[in-house]
């Protein structure tokens, strides 16, 4: 590793960081797509219980997609803030 400074180092980290935590947002939509699937499944075999299948549909897609907002962010942080490039 000679040539190679702290911070170009820490840099590079980062970037490979956030990529992996990006790969979050693949594995959600994946996870959402097959939920949103089964939920109309199951409204075709059951029209009556549509309501209270909606319902929890909406409550899992909506935390699901919290945790690719949070991936966002800690990506987004990781490549233009990097709090870590001050502590060098």
């Amino acid at each position: 590793m000679t040539g190679v400074t702290p911070e170009a180092f820490v840099l590079g980290l980062s970037a490979i960081g956030a990529a992996v935590v990006m790969f979050v947002g693949f594995g959600v939509g994946l996870a959402q797509g097959l939920a949103t699937g089964k939920a109309v499944e199951s409204i075709a075999r059951q029209p009556e219980a549509k309501g209270d299948i909606m319902t929890t549909l909406i409550t899992g897609l909506a935390m699901t997609e919290t945790s690719v907002i949070f991936a966002l962010i800690v990506s987004m942080v990781l490549l233009f803030v990097n709090p870590l490039v001050g502590k060098l």
